[in-house]
């Protein structure tokens, strides 16, 4: 679901066509905040609520579109809820896309950890990939950003 706002050289659902070279991570954060407010819209707070475990302040800012501090976990778990495959799904075929992005890129966790704004190091990008540390979707529009430019 995450992985799949980049298509074709676009930013699907971030209102943005950029260049290839150009993909940036305000886009991608842009599109994954339209993706999950659009899932508690359709779902309603309460549901989101009963079927996720989702704390009730993070799905209030999910449903105004303040998503950048919430985990990819909270993210799909919302998202799951509207959608045609569970959270952990989401999350694996994600880590799958950035996995296999960065092999297609040719791009190790020290590079990319350069290339993003976030105060985070290889190894902690790493672990970040990996499932073992948490990462926000923010630093998930990061990375991805960094790997989809690299791709291209």
């Amino acid at each position: 679901m995450f992985h799949e706002v980049v298509e074709d050289g676009t930013v699907s659902g971030g209102g943005e066509t950029p260049d290839a070279d150009e993909i940036r991570s305000t886009a991608l954060l842009a599109a994954f905040e339209a993706l999950v407010s659009e899932s508690v819209a359709e779902a309603g707070r309460g549901r989101v609520a009963d079927e996720t475990g989702v704390d009730e302040a993070s799905i209030e800012a999910a449903a105004g579109g303040d998503v950048a501090e919430l985990s990819v976990t909270d993210g799909a778990a919302i998202v799951a809820v509207t959608a045609d495959r569970d959270a952990e799904t989401i999350v694996a075929e994600l880590r799958d896309h950035l996995l296999l992005g960065m092999a297609t890129a040719v791009l190790d966790v020290d590079t990319i950890a350069a290339g993003i704004d976030a105060d985070l190091t290889g190894q902690e990008v790493q672990q970040a990939l990996e499932g073992r540390a948490g990462m926000t979707l923010e630093q998930l529009a990061e990375i991805m950003a960094v790997i989809e430019r690299r791709k291209r």
